[in-house]
């Protein structure tokens, strides 16, 4: 099974994380090992805020390592549908972006998630297969 990680386990990679950098690493590779990650728009819009440059962060996700994957039409209305469940339990957010986005997306196309925010997904997406820190 392809393994989609979450911003804040590449994030722990890119800013070498005291607390989780280990943990993201060791997911990485894992995940590497059955060939390239999957990303999204999403994730990719969300690591840009950490590069100076767009030639800097196309680098940083060459090829050889991740695989860009279009967001589905499917997946966002899947995100709105949670999004929606959401401010209904009396969420606080006002934008379902990102992580709603994300685990949609991961659950649409049938890909686990490695992630450190947990609940969300657990609550609003309970099909979409995950790896936590607690796994």
């Amino acid at each position: 099974m392809s393994r989609m990680l979450d911003t804040n386990v590449l994030l722990d990679i890119l800013t070498a994380d005291a607390n989780w950098l280990e943990w993201s690493t060791g997911q990485f590779r894992a995940a590497s090992a059955g060939g390239p990650i999957p990303i999204n728009p999403i994730l990719y819009a969300e690591l840009a805020s950490a590069f100076d440059t767009q030639a800097e962060l196309d680098h940083w996700l060459r090829p050889t390592f991740f695989k860009r994957l279009p967001l589905p039409y499917e997946a966002g209305f899947r995100a709105s549908r949670a999004f929606l469940e959401y401010r209904r339990a009396g969420g606080t957010r006002s934008s379902p972006l990102p992580g709603f986005y994300i685990g949609a997306h991961a659950e649409q196309a049938g890909l686990t998630l490695v992630t450190r925010d947990v609940a969300r997904y657990r609550t609003y997406f309970p099909k979409l297969k995950l790896i936590t820190p607690a796994d």
